[in-house]
């Protein structure tokens, strides 16, 4: 948690705009990205399994739920926009090629990496396990999920989300205009809809569950969606009760508190990795829409700076907190066996010390080799290709982004459809 203090009127951020950048929102990421470690280091130490503190370290895992909260605010905010007047979506093509230049580069990178050169990945990696991790498809192929890769059956349902979230925007596209009041409602019971997907006896293969699809975490990215479209409610309509409510981040970090306190109990699922009931899948996809929604809705509808969410160290480990999701597993692999450490046998400090230590240096190797060289490739082809019809393109913010990401003071506005988006989930 971060203190958050007033700030005279001369230096008051400005309202989140439909097409800006929230500083607090990097900070945030990279927060999460911290907590998937966390979480990944307690299991393979055995620190879940200490009395009462252990349940807390476990259930870090619902950081998947703020990043994908974050991914369904982001890449819905266009969209949200568009209902109401205030902007235009990006068009498919370009939606697509940005998500792409994203994600894909940087995680193929991992993944050849991790099963050519991580001993307990490469000694079982058939064509099918090549196969399914290169195509995201580790939640449908039995068995396919391998060391130093396990966590990325949720970048599987991450993707499967960005492929659904077009058809969710025409699927709304009538609620227009004065019929924009009803977005907030249908999406509202859409997700609660959702809670209900693991009651449906989905028929899968062996050794493989419908809960890690996407229509079961549909609430998680509800949760962003619907902060979306409150922003812009908030922008055509002004200030209310509900936006001061909302934007009040002691209150609502409170509830993220007490919500992620009951997801370390019973409710929330048992011990371990045992299956759980399908009434507790539920409670933990409700617990973990309202954690998404009550640690962001005080970024994006609030009136305060967050200096620490703002500061140059949350700036840099949200640039390179996909990189943090992406590695820490395969660092954790060899920091067993290089230190001499045996998995499941304590050492829980230790070994999260050295996994943050050799995590981080790769993550920043791998945007500024990866990510950020590939994402300005996809932004000059846009640009030419916008010369070379004659329309003039957006200005170049990313410079004055990166400039302003150790103290910024107010929404600097960019392209929503090529919004820095790190949304690594667990």
């Amino acid at each position: 948690m971060t203190a958050t203090t007033p700030v005279s009127a001369a230096t008051t951020p400005t309202p989140v705009r439909s097409r800006g950048f929230v500083p607090a929102l990097e900070g945030m990421r990279g927060l999460a990205a911290l907590g998937v470690l966390v979480t990944h280091v307690a299991f393979q130490t055995g620190a879940t399994g200490m009395p009462v503190v252990g349940r807390v370290w476990e259930r870090f895992d619902m950081a998947v739920a703020v990043f994908f909260a974050l991914s369904g605010f982001l890449l819905w905010r266009p969209h949200a926009a568009a209902a109401r007047g205030l902007g235009t979506a990006p068009s498919v093509g370009h939606y697509f090629r940005h998500r792409a230049a994203r994600i894909l580069p940087a995680y193929w990178a991992v993944v050849v990496a991790v099963l050519l050169l991580l001993p307990s990945a490469a000694d079982t990696a058939g064509w099918r396990v090549w196969f399914s991790n290169l195509a995201l498809l580790q939640v449908f192929i039995p068995l396919t999920l391998t060391d130093g890769l396990t966590q990325m059956w949720s970048l599987s349902v991450e993707v499967a989300f960005y492929l659904v979230l077009p058809l969710l925007a025409l699927a709304l596209a009538w609620l227009r205009g004065a019929a924009a009041r009803w977005r907030v409602p249908v999406l509202t019971v859409a997700a609660l809809i959702c809670l209900s997907w693991n009651f449906i006896p989905v028929p899968t293969p062996d050794a493989i569950n419908a809960d890690n699809w996407l229509p079961a975490y549909l609430p998680w990215f509800a949760a962003g969606m619907v902060l979306a479209e409150l922003v812009d409610i908030r922008l055509s309509s002004g200030p209310a009760r509900w936006v001061r409510v909302l934007g009040n981040q002691p209150l609502m970090w409170a509830i993220a508190l007490a919500a992620f306190l009951f997801s370390a109990t019973n409710l929330g699922g048992p011990a371990g990795l045992t299956r759980a009931e399908p009434w507790q899948y539920a409670a933990k996809m409700a617990l973990g829409m309202i954690i998404g929604f009550t640690l962001l809705a005080p970024l994006v509808l609030g009136e305060r700076r967050h200096r620490w969410l703002e500061s140059r160290v949350a700036a840099t480990l949200g640039r390179w907190s996909y990189g943090i999701f992406l590695w820490h597993l395969a660092v954790l692999s060899i920091v067993f066996p290089v230190f001499g450490i045996l998995p499941f046998g304590g050492n829980f400090a230790w070994v999260l010390l050295l996994t943050i230590a050799i995590t981080l240096p790769v993550a920043a190797a791998s945007y500024a080799l990866i990510e950020d060289p590939v994402r300005r490739f996809a932004r000059d082809r846009d640009r030419a290709k916008a010369a070379a019809v004659g329309v003039q393109p957006e200005p170049d913010q990313s410079r004055r982004r990166r400039g302003r990401a150790a103290m910024p003071t107010a929404t600097t506005a960019i392209r929503a459809g090529s919004c820095t988006h790190r949304d690594p989930p667990i």
